[in-house]
């Protein structure tokens, strides 16, 4: 039996895929880092796995997380997606989506890429953590910090840097995987 990191309940198997084949890998494609974007921050409040499960409902409902077409959603899109069971329902998070692709958009006008404005944070390399259990992995740094002060800056909405370090680690700028875990790059 393969060792994994604490928090993954091997009773779910979309979970153990998850933390198997995405989590802490090191993403460079501008759709996929604002499609955890918009994951992370509707996550605010809930369970990861639970927008784990609604995460292909997330994909149809908000275009493929095609951060142009999201940034011109108007209020009937709004609606309709107020009415969609399959995804988190809550008219904050749907709008700090729209709000959070403008401010993707325009960072990526700035910097070429939202993938070269990101990693910034981090030196451009992921930065490789040696935790033995969960408990000692924080939930946020002084990079999730610059990081989340610097979208607040920018006008994003929900990336507290809690949210951020969240983020974070997801895309791979941080490798929690913890010591004994199969998953861990060193």
């Amino acid at each position: 039996m393969r060792c994994r990191c604490d928090w993954v309940d091997t009773s779910k198997l979309d979970y153990v895929i998850y933390h198997d084949e995405e989590w802490g890998v090191p993403v460079h494609d501008d759709r996929k880092l604002f499609e955890f974007m918009v994951l992370e921050s509707a996550q605010a409040g809930l369970s990861w796995y639970t927008i784990l499960r609604k995460r292909a409902a997330y994909r149809q409902a908000f275009d493929q997380f095609d951060p142009a077409i999201i940034a011109g959603y108007g209020e009937d899109k709004i609606q309709a997606l107020l009415r969609d069971a399959g995804i988190v329902r809550n008219r904050l998070k749907i709008g700090a989506a729209i709000n959070n692709a403008q401010c993707f958009l325009a960072i990526q006008a700035e910097f070429g890429s939202f993938d070269a404005y990101l990693w910034r944070f981090v030196g451009g390399q992921p930065r490789v953590n040696l935790w033995r259990t969960q408990a000692e992995c924080p939930t946020t740094t002084p990079e999730s910090d610059a990081l989340s002060a610097d979208l607040k800056r920018r006008g994003f909405k929900f990336m507290g840097s809690t949210i951020a370090y969240a983020y974070m680690q997801a895309m791979g700028l941080v490798d929690d995987h913890l010591l004994g875990c199969f998953r861990r790059v060193k």
